[in-house]
């Protein structure tokens, strides 16, 4: 699948909308305490347009919406981000899609923050592993009380790490 990655739009809210909702029926998490209940669902292009602040999407080869992924300032915590609402269709899972996302919000938020933190739920193993790919490790305890408080599994990374160094040095190496 081919697919593009850009920053959110407003003619993209209702589609990242249908996605999150979509996502969250299929694992069991369309209730309060998870994105499912967030007031500001369908308003992205709005929220993530400020420094600090950025929501990107990936498109097929229509321009059709296929995932999303979101860098966002986490209130009353300095230099740490959290990385929100990252979710994919079902069709485009496995495709390479998600790590495209991830890696374009992850190089963002090297830029203003120290640390990034995500909020997901036990059910979803898949994103789990995923997540302990790009070096996020789980902890017990909520970094901050956020609206999501039924995400029952947490986990934080180090932005700026000495293996991330020495990972980009070995890449860079390799392709040459």
């Amino acid at each position: 699948m081919n697919y593009t990655i850009r920053e959110i739009e407003k003619r993209d809210d209702k589609a990242v909308e249908k996605i999150i909702r979509d996502c969250l029926i299929e694992f069991g998490g369309d209730h309060e305490g998870t994105a499912w209940a967030d007031p500001d669902l369908g308003r992205f292009s709005q929220i993530y347009n400020s420094e600090g602040n950025r929501y990107w999407v990936a498109t097929d080869e229509n321009d059709v919406v296929i995932a999303g992924v979101g860098i966002g300032k986490l209130d009353g915590l300095e230099k740490v981000c959290e990385l929100q609402k990252m979710y994919c269709i079902k069709n485009a899972r496995g495709t390479g899609v998600s790590h495209q996302l991830i890696k374009t919000a992850l190089d963002y938020a090297k830029r203003y923050y120290e640390r990034c933190y995500l909020e997901t739920l036990s059910n979803m193993v898949a994103a789990q592993k995923f997540y302990e790919k790009y070096g996020f490790v789980r902890i017990n305890e909520a970094l901050i009380r956020t609206e999501h408080f039924n995400c029952d599994v947490r986990y934080i990374k180090e932005l700026y790490s000495d293996t991330d160094d020495i990972k980009e040095g070995i890449t860079d190496q390799e392709n040459k």
